[in-house]
This record gives C-alpha cells, structure tokens and sequence, in this order.
C-alpha cells in the first residue's frame, strides 16, 4: 500500500480562510498564514490553498497571501482560483507553490490543462472537480459550486488527465461539511477510471472517517478536510496515530 497522505485545506476569501456546507454559508475561521504555520509543523503532508472566490468574482488569485503563506511552511503547497492561463500557473508558481490546482478555467478552456502540463509537467497540474449528483449522475460544477456546467464528471476527469493532469482532487458537494463521512461511491468511481493519484475532499467528520476511507478504497492516495482541522476536532498527529494502528501506511 502507498504511502496516505493527510492533505488540510485552507479556503480563503478576502484573506481568511472561511468553511461551510455544500459551498454554501461561509464563516470565518482564522488568518491563513497562521493555520498554514500550523499544520506544517503538526503533521500535514501537503497544504491546498483555494482563492474560492477569485474565478466567480472575475479576477486574479490574491498573490500576496499566497507569498507569505508559501514563505512560512515547509511542505508541498497547492494552489488553485482563479486560474485561466498559463500565465497564471507561472505567476502562482513564482510564488512559491509546488502545484497548481484548475477547475474553472478548464472547463472554459480545456486546452490549458495540456498547455500546462507541457510547459510544467503532469505532477504540476491538478485538476479539482467540483461534483454534484444531479438527476442520478454525477455532475461538474464550475465557480466555487455555484454553476452547473451540464458536464458528466467521470469522462471530464479521463479527459483531463489524457491532456495530462497529473492528480485529481475530488470534492464531493453533496458531502461538504456535512461531517458523515467521504462520498465514497463518487471516489470510487474515479479511482476506477484513472490511474492518477487521486484526492478525496468533502465529508469528515471523525478520525474513523478516515479509516474508512482508506480501507473502503485503497486507490485513493490522500484524505483532505477543512473544518474538522481548523476546529480541532481531529488533530493530525492523532489521526496518523490511529492510521498506523489500521495497517494504514502514513508519514510520521
């Protein structure tokens, strides 16, 4: 079994991060450099950090967070919003992120995933699919959740990986922060069709969770949560703790 990674995600509008349910009702939590410090000396193995507005509000990703926050952790950091160019993954890798996380932008110009990748390589470019069962299929949402693009999730996502995204992180809006658990069928179904490493985003509420997470779908590579972290329901070292004792394999 592959190494698991434990992967806090950090949302941030107007320069702090917020959290809510189903990408509805955000609150404030804290300054994201000072949960960003946190985490990188707690036990993350990566960090993501999403402008969650940036791409409904028509602009760039705030680069001067994103330096700070870069400068002051010491493991890998995604960085996603507001993302439409290729001159945007040169701006916000300049910044200091390891890899780049599209949605929208995408969706409007699909080429860029294979632009990127060309320029950056595969591992660079992550694709984060915003998914919603509509009518019984699983839909892509564009703009923070907000839009229905229409699209069916499964063969956007092997499309985009062809192109040559590298990783897939799958946000499950009909688990977000709901706390009952990852959307389990959705990321299996995405595990069954690529062979990518693949994020699994929407939906802890415990420590068990987790487990069964991994043990539900050992394909999947890494687990990723907001609130529970933030809030300190699950602190990171203890939840590596009880991985270990399932047999499942993390970096401690």
């Amino acid at each position: 079994m592959i190494t698991k990674r434990i992967i806090p995600c950090l949302d941030v509008r107007n320069g702090r991060v917020v959290k809510g349910t189903n990408f509805q009702g955000l609150a404030d939590v804290s300054s994201p450099v000072q949960l960003a410090r946190y985490y990188s000396e707690n036990g993350a193995d990566e960090l993501v950090f999403y402008d969650i507005t940036a791409s409904f509000e028509g602009r760039q990703l705030f680069t001067d967070i994103l330096l700070e926050v870069a400068s002051t952790i010491f493991i890998p950091l995604t960085v996603g919003g507001g993302i439409n160019t290729v001159e945007d993954f040169d701006r916000v890798l300049k910044c200091g992120a390891d890899k780049v996380s599209v949605n929208s932008g995408a969706i409007r110009n699909p080429d860029l995933v294979r632009e990127a990748a060309r320029k950056y390589g595969d591992q660079c470019v992550v694709l984060s699919a915003d998914i919603k069962r509509v009518d019984g299929q699983f839909r892509v949402f564009a703009k923070g959740g907000r839009e229905d693009t229409g699209m069916e999730a499964i063969s956007w996502i092997k499309r985009c990986v062809g192109m040559g995204a590298g990783e897939i992180v799958v946000n499950s809006i009909d688990t977000d922060g709901v706390k009952q658990g990852f959307d389990l069928e959705m990321l299996q179904a995405v595990c069954d069709a690529v062979n990518v490493p693949v994020i699994a985003s929407g939906g802890a509420g415990c420590v068990r969770d987790f487990v069964e997470l991994f043990h539900a779908i050992p394909g999947v590579d890494a687990g990723l949560a907001a609130s529970v972290f933030h809030f300190g329901e699950i602190r990171i070292p203890d939840l590596k703790q009880e991985l270990q004792k399932e047999n499942i394999i993390v970096r401690v």
